[in-house]
């Protein structure tokens, strides 16, 4: 068996691992969803990117305002959807995606989609030590040198495992509660855009060209596309009685609530400060510039907060990963391995590099990549489990020899394998970053930065192509056919 822990779901600290927790323990709420992924986008990052969407991309109010609407909609309409494999399994989808590529195949894409959920836990981490400094800076007038930036970053680190190693319970809590306070302060910047920012040249800028808005979009949407493989961790307390569309209704709404705003006044305030998109070191301090103290360094410290539940939400759901990839730790113990990892690689992304909004776009661009491939084969997946009277199995899915359900051929599933593989390698070609260009970023695909969207295509179509693996099922599972299907997980 893969369990690593003794699952406890009263207790202050979450002690139930990749184990499916079992329908007497489902009393989940789907409403919860909609605070955690209003969490997961309180990152003043999107006020940048959004900047930068007016700066470089050249977009106008309104084409801003349809990018952010649509990357919302498509990259958390993939999370939502995927979300509900969570309540029919009920377990992460690290651990459900083990039925899709096998028991052993698992570990590829695993290991790639872990690896990312590094970087993501970086940039918040420095992000949020960013924010930090400039909250220093405006109060104290104390500026940023080695030591403080190591002091910042290690607080910044250690607040985030501490609030992911409680578990679910500890970040439904914060997340209620960071929701109403930054609702607030967003809802005061906002007036305070309104009053002060020059709107007859808002709305004089030219609009920009449809190959910028199509990019726009897609830089956008990365970060949502990053946690789709995560959705069904927060959805796996959820009662099989739970609706699909209010989960997937929660979650866009939830994510919507805050990057479309925050996507939209980073445009605002490019228009008086087009300064606002190279902040190439510092992406925080120019809250400093644009609003005044009295407003900035509320927003900033909600924000903080905003940046730790984003990043310990990462963490909860990289415990799920480690563990599915076979470290033998309980989940809170396995998110300590990506709490040091984010440590290091933050300090040298503020020690070391210098350019750390080139860096991050850079960043995205592989993220939303590397989480298509998968997103593709576990979608089809999906799919073709809702015809099956048993969708997941729970002793499956813990076991890890020859005897489980999703064995396959070797612990493989080959053609989950090659279509993920496949996928994966087109993106790259698509993809055009600081250090790398494929030879295929010249085509229309690779000019409109669609190539995550070309990755998901091309995994799901191969997948649902290639012949239909068979499990290792019992004689008397059968599909079912006409009405409603079982959700039962074994």
């Amino acid at each position: 068996m893969g369990t690593t822990s003794t699952p406890e779901a009263d207790g202050a600290v979450e002690t139930r691992g990749i184990e499916p927790v079992p329908d007497r323990e489902r009393h989940g709420r789907v409403r919860e969803l909609f605070p955690t992924w209003v969490a997961a986008n309180i990152s003043v990052l999107l006020l940048t990117m959004g900047a930068a969407l007016v700066v470089n991309n050249g977009l106008n109010f309104w084409q801003v305002l349809l990018v952010a609407v649509i990357a919302a909609t498509v990259a958390f309409g993939m999370v939502g959807v995927l979300s509900v494999s969570g309540k029919w399994g009920g377990a992460p989808g690290a651990m459900l995606s083990r039925a899709a590529f096998g028991v052993r195949g698992n570990y590829f894409p695993g290991a790639v989609l872990w690896v990312a959920r590094f970087g993501w836990e970086t940039i918040n981490a420095v992000t949020g030590a960013y924010a930090v400094l400039t909250v220093l800076r405006l109060l104290f007038d104390i500026r940023a040198n080695n030591l403080l930036v190591v002091i910042t970053l290690l607080a910044f680190v250690a607040c985030t495992y501490l609030v992911s190693g409680m578990g679910r319970k500890a970040l439904n809590l914060c997340n209620r509660y960071s929701t109403y306070l930054f609702g607030l302060f967003t809802v005061m910047v906002l007036v305070y855009l309104i009053a002060t920012m020059d709107w007859q040249a808002i709305f004089a800028k030219k609009a920009g060209t449809t190959a910028m808005v199509i990019a726009g979009i897609g830089t956008i949407a990365a970060g949502g596309i990053s946690w789709v493989p995560t959705g069904p961790d927060f959805a796996r307390y959820l009662p099989h009685s739970a609706s699909g569309r209010r989960i997937v209704g929660a979650t866009v709404s939830g994510a919507a609530l805050v990057l479309v705003p925050m996507v939209l006044m980073g445009g605002v305030m490019a228009v008086s400060n087009p300064k606002l998109a190279g902040q190439n070191t510092d992406p925080m301090s120019f809250l400093g510039t644009i609003l005044p103290t009295w407003l900035a360094v509320p927003y900033l410290i909600t924000a903080l907060v905003g940046m730790v539940l984003i990043n310990s939400l990462s963490m909860y759901s990289a415990g799920f990963t480690a563990q599915t990839m076979g470290v033998k730790l309980p989940r809170a113990l396995a998110v300590s391995i990506n709490a040091v990892i984010s440590l290091v690689g933050g300090l040298f992304m503020m020690l070391v590099a210098k350019d750390f909004i080139g860096q991050f776009i850079t960043f995205l661009t592989l993220l939303a990549v590397s989480f298509s491939a998968w997103i593709g084969v576990y979608a089809v997946d999906m799919a073709r489990r809702r015809s099956l009277a048993v969708r997941y199995d729970a002793d499956s899915l813990l076991t890890i020899g020859r005897t489980s359900r999703y064995w396959y051929r070797g612990g493989f599933c080959w053609q989950a394998m090659i279509s993920w593989a496949a996928a994966l390698a087109a993106g790259l070609c698509f993809t055009t970053v600081q250090w790398f260009t494929g030879p295929l970023a010249t085509t229309w695909i690779g000019r409109n930065g669609l190539g995550w969207a070309a990755t998901i295509l091309i995994a799901a179509v191969l997948f649902a192509v290639l012949p239909r693996p068979k499990e290792n099922v019992p004689a008397t599972d059968e599909p079912v056919t006409g009405g409603r299907t079982p959700l039962t997980t074994g």
